[in-house]
């Protein structure tokens, strides 16, 4: 990796609150993960319905089953390595990870440090809160109090967008589906996953989308210069959306399904 990657990179690390560490030796990851005979995937079990855990404590969601349906594609077993959405990308760039599989968005920024595999969904960014809250614009949002998550792309396109609120971020999505549900704010800018997991908490006051920001392709993160390793992620990702393997996880998650195209991310 060169000394302009590095450099960007740790100028992202600082962005997401992490401190610039060193990065991992640039290796062949799809030899790496074959030779190891175990595939190690970053996902934020945080963050419902892609990454969470269930009553048994074990790790669940669209994210979780999509790195299975990989790992056994490729023929090793899974070992989740857990982040949260600031860390993400230096868990990547450290190799205590060889991909990220985390609802991670696809944003010009995150492309000057990593690659991305083609999509395998997509997520909304929206402005949601309770029924009898009037906000129709952005300048509707004037003075109000919205909830993100810390690091994220909601939290770019929030910031980027709203110039006329108070945003109040929080560490990952649990701890913001908590706030919402308990009061401590009413309005958030996420997805309408995390929306959805606020409503099934709080059914007697539950929010509704108010204004969509943007919507995204999330896709699957890796290192620079990975030219084989992302052929291989790609394969996989047009084989599972063809015989509906992915597009089965992502309806059972998330409550709608897949667009028969989706956007690209190069």
């Amino acid at each position: 990796m060169n000394r302009r990657t590095f450099l960007a990179a740790s100028a992202l690390a600082g962005l997401t609150g992490s401190f610039a560490l060193p990065l991992a030796a640039q290796a062949d990851t799809l030899d790496e993960i074959k030779k190891r005979g175990k595939l190690l995937v970053a996902i934020d079990l945080g963050s419902p319905p892609f990454g969470l855990t269930d009553a048994q404590m074990q790790p669940t969601g669209s994210d979780v089953e999509s790195a299975r349906l990989l790992a056994a594609d490729l023929g090793v077993p899974l070992e989740i390595v857990q982040v949260t959405s600031p860390n993400r990308v230096p868990f990547l760039l450290t190799g205590k990870a060889d991909i990220v599989m985390a609802s991670f968005s696809v944003n010009e920024e995150r492309k000057k440090v990593i690659d991305f595999s083609d999509a395998y969904g997509v997520i909304e960014i929206a402005i949601a809160a309770p029924k009898g809250t009037a906000i129709k614009t952005i300048d509707g949002l004037k003075g109000l109090r919205i909830g993100t998550t810390r690091g994220s792309t909601n939290d770019k396109e929030v910031t980027s967008q709203i110039k006329n609120a108070e945003i109040v971020r929080y560490d990952d999505d649990a701890t913001l589906i908590t706030a919402l549900v308990s009061g401590q704010v009413d309005i958030m800018g996420s997805s309408p996953q995390v929306m959805k997991a606020v409503n099934q908490r709080r059914p007697n006051d539950p929010l509704e989308t108010k204004i969509i920001l943007k919507t995204n392709p999330y896709a699957i993160g890796l290192r620079k210069n990975e030219d084989a390793l992302r052929a291989r992620l790609n394969e996989w990702i047009a084989k599972d959306l063809a015989n509906g393997k992915l597009r089965e996880v992502f309806l059972k998650y998330n409550g709608s399904p897949l667009p028969q195209t989706l956007p690209p991310t190069m």
